[in-house]
């Protein structure tokens, strides 16, 4: 696998389009703080790292509206890709649906939003847009 980070959005975008209540994803420091990063925000409902003989398996718990059966993630972009990364510097670190939406960016202090960036003055790399 050569981008390990797309999987992990496609499998989340995939079970969030089948209705999928949990999604099963196999484990890697960065995307157990990609998780943490969402459950913080009130994207998904809840996390499990469970650990196998192999590498550990994450499963994530989808969020739905009760009534209208509609998820909190509306989209899941990947933005810095293998081929071409994005990185960004604090005066230019990007702004998601004017503020409503994340950005995660990998800096030189761990996995963090942008407005987190922001506060803390550092730029990075831009991993993905979520809204």
């Amino acid at each position: 696998m050569t981008d390990p980070i797309a999987d992990y959005l496609t499998r989340v975008r995939n079970a969030i389009m089948a209705k999928h209540r949990v999604v099963e994803i196999p484990a890697s420091n960065l995307k157990k703080e990609m998780t943490k990063i969402l459950f913080e925000k009130g994207y998904i409902l809840s996390y499990k790292f469970e650990d196998d003989d192999k590498q550990g398996i994450i499963k994530i718990a989808l969020k739905y509206h009760p009534i209208s059966k509609v998820s909190a993630i509306k989209s899941l972009k990947r933005v810095s890709k293998p081929g071409l990364r994005k990185y960004s510097d604090v005066d230019n670190l990007p702004r998601v649906l004017n503020g409503m939406g994340i950005a995660i960016l990998s800096t030189s202090r761990g996995l963090m939003t942008e407005k987190e960036a922001r506060r803390e003055n550092v730029g990075g790399e831009v991993i993905c847009f979520v809204y």
